[in-house]
């Protein structure tokens, strides 16, 4: 195939000159294709003048060559080419752009503008769901800026991002939500309906292991390693997912054609993400309310616990037998005729004085 170096909006420059402005600016593959939203494959084939850079692609490789030629780049947030985080340690492959190191907020701005775009539409390829797409990017930056510090010193944050975002959308919990429990309206175009179809139909692992492979462009190591599988296994889910994509696509058995079809599938959702201020102080009133809620709890189970103890008794008391029947206690007996002792008797206190017998007076003679 024949190169060219001219773009319908952006003058291109030479292949080789393309890999040199990537290396002067200390940018890998990877993270250049992570940039552009294509695969790592698709930068080698530009920077190697394989293929021809085109369309929306091609035209916004051309205005980030065009940006990266330039003495100094304003329009490149901090922290994209590598800038400092906290503790000295760079973005993986970077170095840093300014001489001075960025604030905890500056990092995890220009981490998020770098990788939140992308991720939203990567994400929305596993679950088939725009606002749950959105809405695992979200949590999973507002886990990684509680983290920060961790975040920040790890290898690959936009990969520790992701993993966390990918975990989050792939969660069966989901289907359980009541705005979760229908399915959202399909796209519009009947290929990518096909297609969304197909991917959903996946297992989740065998899912994911195809998004991050075909997708995202990760060779198979890093992809094993994302799933947390070992590179035999993944190669086999991905060799299962391909061939269950081409029963039901058979135009799509190509593994170039298949990574093309998932960008432009990935393209077509106009997905708005949250700016990173909003997603760090959601995070941030997040904590405060599981916070206060924590103690709120606390102090409910500190007042029972003392409520407990000031009316329990402070000695044993047995407790009451239960009621028993007494025995051995003769009978009432009922009025009947008096006897002939009974009736003398009756006779000789009724002739007495009613006042009784007088009293014995004591003789004081």
């Amino acid at each position: 195939m024949v190169t060219t170096t001219q773009s319908s909006a952006t003058p291109l420059p030479p292949p080789t000159e393309r890999r040199r402005l990537r290396v002067s600016h200390s940018l890998t593959q990877a993270q250049l294709a992570a940039r552009l939203g294509v695969s790592r494959t698709t930068v080698r084939a530009w920077e190697s003048g394989r293929r021809v850079p085109d369309g929306s692609d091609g035209e916004a490789y051309a205005r980030l060559l065009s940006r990266l030629g330039r003495p100094t780049a304003p329009q490149d947030p901090p922290g994209k080419a590598g800038a400092p985080v906290p503790g000295g340690t760079p973005f993986p492959g970077g170095t840093p752009a300014a001489p001075e190191p960025l604030t905890p907020d500056q990092a995890f701005d220009a981490l998020y503008a770098f990788c939140a775009p992308a991720l939203v539409r990567q994400t929305y390829l596993l679950t088939g769901r725009r606002d749950l797409a959105r809405e695992v990017v979200e949590q999973a930056f507002q886990q990684a800026w509680q983290r920060w510090p961790e975040v920040a010193r790890d290898r690959d944050p936009a990969g520790w991002v992701r993993a966390v975002a990918y975990d989050c959308a792939l969660s069966p919990w989901h289907r359980f939500r009541p705005r979760y429990r229908h399915p959202e309206p399909p796209p519009a175009d009947p290929a990518d309906r096909a297609l969304l179809h197909a991917l959903l139909g996946l297992p989740p692992a065998y899912r994911r292991t195809l998004v991050l492979y075909d997708g995202v462009g990760l060779d198979l190591p890093e992809t094993a390693a994302e799933t947390e599988a070992s590179t035999p296994a993944a190669a086999n889910r991905l060799t299962h997912a391909r061939e269950a994509v081409a029963a039901c696509l058979p135009e799509l058995a190509d593994p170039a054609e298949l990574h093309r079809r998932l960008l432009e599938l990935a393209s077509t959702e106009r997905f708005r993400a949250a700016q990173p201020t909003v997603v760090r102080t959601g995070g941030e009133r997040r904590n405060v309310f599981w916070t206060r809620a924590a103690i709120a709890f606390t102090v409910t189970i500190i007042g029972a616990t003392a409520l407990t103890l000031q009316t329990a008794p402070t000695h044993y008391e047995a407790p009451i037998a239960p009621a028993q029947a007494v025995r051995g206690v003769p009978p009432r007996a009922a009025l009947g005729p008096l006897s002939g002792e009974e009736i003398a008797l009756q006779k000789k206190l009724r002739q007495s004085a009613a006042s009784g017998p007088e009293r014995l007076m004591p003789d004081l003679r």
